[in-house]
C-alpha cells in the first residue's frame, strides 16, 4: 500500500495496488474526514476506558453494598436478640422482685399494705403479679446499668434475709407460704359484688377454682382446732399455726383430719368441692394474722 498527499493539502489519497494485479486504485479521503475519523476514535476510546471504569467500580460497589447489607441484617439481628435478652431480664427482676416483696413481709421488714398486684394461679402457671407491665426495650449503657444496680440491690436484700431466716426457721414453718390447691384463682381477696346478693361485700380470702376431689393440703405446720360443716362454709377445716397465723379451707367435699391432729406444711387434709354456698367446684381459702383476715397472696413464695 502507498499513500500519497495531493499538493492542495486538502486531500489525501491513498494507493492500493493487489499483489496479483498489476493496475492498482486511487482513493482520495477528505484530510478533514481523516482528522475527524481520528478525533472519533480517541473520543471512543475515551468513552470505552470510562465505561470500563465503571462498570468495574460499579461491580465493587454493587459487592460492597450487598456486603454491607448482609452485615446490616446480622447486627439488627444481634440487637433485636439483644433487646429480647434485656426484655426478659427485666421481666425475671419484676418477678423476683415480688417474690423478695413477699419474704420481707415474713420477715417482717415490709408491710403487706405495701404489696400490691394481681392474685396468681393456684398451682402450674402463675399470673404475673403486676400485671401488663409493659417493658421498654432499649440496649443502652444505662438501661444495662440499672438492671445491674437491681440485681445488687436485691442480692443485699436477699442476704439480710437469707441470714434472718436462718434463725428463724421455726417461725418460718408455721407461716402460710405455699398453695393449698392445683387451680387458678376466680375470685381475689378484697372488695367484690357478692355472686348471690348482688351487692358489694368484702371477700376474705381467695376462690381457687379448680376440679372436684382435688387435693387440698395444709400450707403450714399447725395443729388442726376445727372441722366440721356450716350451711354456708360446706364442710371446713381450721389449722392454727402459732404466732398469730391461722388458716381456713371451705367448701370441701370431705376433710381427711380431724380436731386436735398435728398437720405439717403439704400434708393432706381434705377435698375440694361445692359444699355449702357455692356455685360451683372451688376451694375458699383464708389465712387470719391475729384473728383479721389479710391477703393470703402476700404470703405465698411457692412457684
Amino acid at each position: 500500500m502507498h499513500l500519497e498527499e495531493k499538493m492542495s493539502k486538502k486531500l489525501i489519497s491513498i494507493v492500493i495496488v493487489p499483489n496479483w494485479k498489476t493496475n492498482f486504485r486511487t482513493v482520495t479521503i477528505p484530510k478533514k474526514a481523516i482528522r475527524i475519523m481520528i478525533i472519533g476514535t480517541a473520543a471512543f476510546a475515551v468513552l470505552f476506558s470510562y465505561f470500563l471504569v465503571d462498570y468495574f467500580s460499579m461491580t465493587m460497589t454493587k459487592a460492597k453494598y450487598k456486603e454491607l447489607l448482609q452485615e446490616n441484617r446480622s447486627q439488627k439481628e444481634t440487637i433485636a436478640n439483644y433487646e429480647t435478652t434485656i426484655s426478659q431480664m427485666k421481666e425475671t427482676l419484676n418477678n423476683l422482685e415480688n417474690y423478695i416483696r413477699k419474704i420481707n413481709v415474713l420477715a417482717g421488714i415490709q408491710s403487706p399494705d405495701k404489696i400490691t398486684g394481681e392474685p396468681g394461679l393456684g398451682g402450674g402457671d402463675r399470673l404475673d403479679l403486676k400485671g401488663d407491665a409493659k417493658l421498654t426495650r432499649e440496649v443502652t449503657p444505662g438501661a444495662i446499668q440499672a438492671i445491674k444496680q437491681r440485681a445488687e440491690s436485691m442480692e443485699k436484700n436477699l442476704s439480710y434475709v437469707l441470714h434472718f431466716f436462718e434463725n428463724q426457721s421455726t417461725s418460718l414453718a408455721t407461716t402460710p407460704t405455699i398453695w393449698p390447691t392445683v387451680g387458678w384463682v376466680s375470685s381475689s381477696f378484697g372488695p367484690r359484688i357478692d355472686p348471690f346478693t348482688g351487692r358489694n361485700a368484702m371477700h376474705t380470702g381467695l376462690d381457687i377454682a379448680t376440679n372436684l376431689n382435688n387435693p387440698v393440703v395444709a400450707t403450714a405446720n399447725g395443729v388442726v382446732v376445727k372441722v366440721g360443716f356450716d350451711k354456708y362454709k360446706g364442710y371446713f377445716v381450721v389449722i392454727s399455726h402459732g404466732n398469730g397465723f391461722s388458716t381456713e379451707y371451705w367448701h370441701l367435699q370431705k376433710y381427711a383430719v380431724k380436731s386436735g391432729q398435728k398437720v405439717e406444711r403439704g400434708q393432706l387434709i381434705g377435698y375440694v368441692g361445692k359444699t355449702g354456698k357455692a356455685l360451683g367446684p372451688h376451694l375458699h381459702y383464708e389465712v387470719h394474722l391475729n384473728g383479721k383476715p389479710v391477703n393470703p397472696i402476700d404470703y405465698i413464695i411457692e412457684e
